[in-house]
């Protein structure tokens, strides 16, 4: 499948030399050594505009990026997960009111982190169950252990929910591990970002009765073409994925991270719809284009456009932003003016980032610097792949936004 530039991008409205702009920007990020290779695709209209490749995948043995490479993209399978739920939504199957406990029994009776310490917390119970719309916006309460700011990501830590889950579980274990631990805050009164689009994932299985993977390659890959995602990859196509690499502390050049990255070579005992897929940029073009297209793409319909009009909204109590309804301590600066939907952040103001974008842009990214973004007012996405953990380490992403928005010139 191919992602080659198909237009003349001064036809629609992109200055070629102003295009020209991101290669030379994020060249440097290779030449210099803090990252080994990267692939960037620009679409307006459903035209692709600009496509690119740059440095190598797999820097030790010498392997270039090439179009077709494999990429580990973390979190940017949230969205999928947040796709396939509200597929059943449309079905009459689930309501966003519904408390999850109702196809999840161990989520009846959680409780909520009080105060005290890792190895004496002290909790109280929930004053209001967890319901489908706080796991599609980050809302529940739940939190990720490798974030490392609260005592409950210790908690988590401590019960094995670190990178991943514990070893061994899959994802109905790991997921009734998830509902032991306290929460972070009482229900749909914060946002904190976490395992939730993992829970999701679980309530998708026990809603369809299929498994994870068996409904995104049944209703969701298969339809959309996206023959090239899954879970994992097998030994013959092994040689297409990335390496993995994080930066050295003292240097910042990017260093080989295979204890982390070999996951992605096997078959996973837990499903992750919250982190575990991988894919090719032109699978996800096509993600970015049936969202953009209001959930069709080459005459297939999985939502409607209401639906997606509807996921792609701010879902936070009071329109907050995400830098007023998070938790003391965890905000950062670039949240400020952007929303949450149901599994997409959503711009409501790009002046407080100080980044282009358009009111009602959505997006998200991966632990390893993945992004992407669909603007509906520009009809504009943009893909940014490589493989460098975390993703805070460089800002690749909003570079990225400032160099395609400056390209805009009708």
């Amino acid at each position: 499948m191919s992602v080659a530039v198909s237009t003349d991008p001064a036809r629609i409205g992109f200055d070629p030399a102003r295009l020209a702009r991101i290669d030379e920007h994020f060249g440097r990020y290779v030449d210099d050594g803090r990252l080994a290779g990267w692939q960037i695709v620009v679409t307006r209209r459903g035209e692709i505009a600009h496509s690119s490749t740059y440095g190598l995948r797999d820097r030790e043995a010498g392997a270039p990026v090439e179009p077709d490479t494999l990429w580990r993209i973390y979190s940017m399978t949230k969205p999928i997960t947040s796709v396939a739920a509200m597929m059943l939504w449309e079905e009459g199957r689930l309501e966003l009111n519904d408390p999850i406990s109702r196809w999840l029994p161990e989520f009846a009776d959680v409780r909520v982190y009080d105060r005290g310490s890792v190895l004496k917390p002290f909790t109280v119970p929930a004053v209001e169950p967890i319901r489908v719309w706080h796991l599609l916006t980050h809302t529940a309460g739940l939190t990720y252990g490798f974030a490392q700011v609260s005592v409950v990501d210790g908690l988590y830590r401590a019960a094995g929910f670190d990178l991943g889950v514990p070893a061994g579980a899959d994802l109905a274990e790991a997921t009734r591990g998830m509902a032991r631990l306290p929460l972070l805050f009482q229900p749909g009164t914060s946002w904190n970002y976490g395992v939730s689009t993992d829970v999701l994932g679980r309530l998708v299985e026990v809603v369809s009765g299929q498994s994870l993977d068996a409904f995104f390659a049944e209703r969701i890959f298969q339809p959309l073409g996206m023959t090239d995602t899954r879970w994992w990859v097998d030994e013959p196509e092994a040689k297409r994925l990335a390496a993995l690499y994080m930066p050295h502390p003292a240097t910042g050049q990017a260093v080989r991270a295979d204890t982390v990255g070999r996951y992605a070579l096997s078959a996973p005992d837990c499903l992750s719809g919250g982190g575990g897929l991988v894919s090719t940029a032109a699978d996800y073009h096509r993600f970015t284009q049936f969202l953009l297209r209001g959930g069709e793409l080459d005459g297939v319909r999985l939502l409607g456009p209401r639906t997606v009009r509807f996921m792609t909204r701010n879902h936070l109590p009071g329109n907050r932003d995400l830098g007023s309804f998070s938790p003391d301590g965890f905000a950062e600066t670039i949240l400020d003016g952007v929303g949450f939907g149901l599994g997409f952040a959503v711009v409501l103001d790009p002046v407080p980032s100080r980044v282009p974008s358009s009111v009602g842009e959505y997006y998200w990214g991966g632990l390893a610097s993945t992004a992407f973004w669909v603007d509906p007012v520009e009809e504009v996405t943009a893909l940014l792949f490589t493989q460098l953990m975390p993703s805070s380490t460089y800002p690749l992403r909003p570079q990225l936004r400032q160099l395609v928005y400056s390209a805009l010139v009708d």
